[in-house]
């Protein structure tokens, strides 16, 4: 008697293990349900950042569109052995994709992808520019304010000049500009903290984000990259004895739209809270976007006395530790063009 309720047990045991390697393979080669797309392009676009884990690509996969349970996915990703071999990337789903063929996709890396390039040196309003351009991006952001933008990206009363990395962002057809925007502004932080965690122990610089204004000064001050750490240098001269920073880039940041292409007496004596020359130390905000060198620079500037440069004319800079000595420079390589002053860097075209 008792060997028989055994066996049945058994039995039992093994349709119902059967019944549910029924049921997974099902599921597994089962077309998935998406909330996404249109009627003409029903596709899904998932985004999975760089570091995130398989539970966390389960989610971002459901909150994306996946109308299926996350542990279902998480499970399948870990029972499979591929879990650790999803790639980072921008990713089209179309409609008839199974969890099978999802996990394949993921773990190849076969994202779809096109590509915009944000410049270093390019202001946030470039930036945005060159997004409403970009092909096949959705501009969920058209009609929202610096100020908007910024809330929707949780960054509510932050400036937006300078916070967003430049670099080269690949996304899915159709992804949302917004996607490419946060990428950018978290990219950006990351960038900003290795940076400060380098920072010279002597530096004038207190905070993280007066490294980013220093950055972007000098990303717009670099015409050669081998002079960037001497152009920080100069500007920490100047902020460690107190002297103004005149540098011509925040008089023209701090111009808008008044700015005609030629910088006058009259602009460098025009108050602005980025007018250099009439405000003491940085701007309240960055003037544009800096790059991963700038960063470096301004936190780890040369080693020198210089508190003067200017444009040679073939995109490097003459520096100079006295004013006598930075007069004789502009006399040299901008004669005609600017009257010399005490500014950091004379050589921008002034009209009186």
């Amino acid at each position: 008697m008792f060997g028989r309720v055994v066996r049945r047990l058994l039995i039992l045991l093994v349709l119902i293990a059967l019944a549910a390697a029924g049921a997974a393979y099902w599921w597994l080669h089962a077309p998935l349900s998406l909330r996404a797309g249109t009627a003409a392009d029903p596709t899904l676009e998932l985004e999975i950042e760089p570091g995130t884990t398989p539970r966390g690509v389960a989610i971002a996969a459901v909150k994306a569109g996946v109308q299926t349970d996350p542990r279902l996915l998480y499970y399948w990703f870990r029972v499979s052995g591929q879990d650790r071999q999803i790639k980072a990337g921008n990713y089209e789903i179309p409609v008839g994709t199974t969890p099978y063929e999802l996990l394949q996709k993921l773990a190849r890396g076969e994202a779809t992808l096109r590509a915009v390039t944000v410049v270093e040196g390019w202001t946030f309003k470039q930036m945005r520019a060159a997004l409403a351009k970009a092909d096949s991006l959705r501009q969920d952001s058209a009609a929202m304010t610096h100020e908007e933008l910024m809330t929707a990206l949780d960054r509510t009363g932050v400036h937006p000049e300078g916070r967003f990395f430049p670099d080269t962002y690949t996304y899915a057809k159709g992804s949302s500009d917004m996607a490419v925007l946060r990428r950018a502004l978290h990219a950006m932080d990351r960038r900003l903290e290795a940076a400060w965690s380098q920072r010279e122990a002597d530096t004038p610089l207190k905070s993280a984000d007066e490294a980013l204004v220093l950055a972007s000064i000098v990303e717009k001050e670099t015409g050669s990259p081998q002079d960037r750490a001497e152009i920080a240098g100069v500007f920490t001269n100047r902020m460690r004895i107190g002297m103004l920073l005149q540098t011509d880039p925040t008089v023209i940041y701090g111009m808008g739209e008044k700015f005609d292409g030629n910088l006058r007496k009259r602009d460098l004596q025009t108050d602005t809270p980025w007018n250099t020359y009439t405000r003491p130390g940085l701007p309240p905000t960055p003037i544009s976007l800096p790059g991963k060198a700038a960063l470096l620079a301004a936190v780890q500037p040369a080693r020198t006395k210089a508190l003067y440069f200017v444009a040679r004319g073939d995109g490097t800079s003459q520096f100079s530790a006295s004013l006598d000595e930075h007069n004789r420079a502009v006399n040299r390589f901008q004669r005609g063009q600017r009257p010399a002053n005490a500014g950091a860097a004379s050589g921008a075209k002034t009209d009186e």
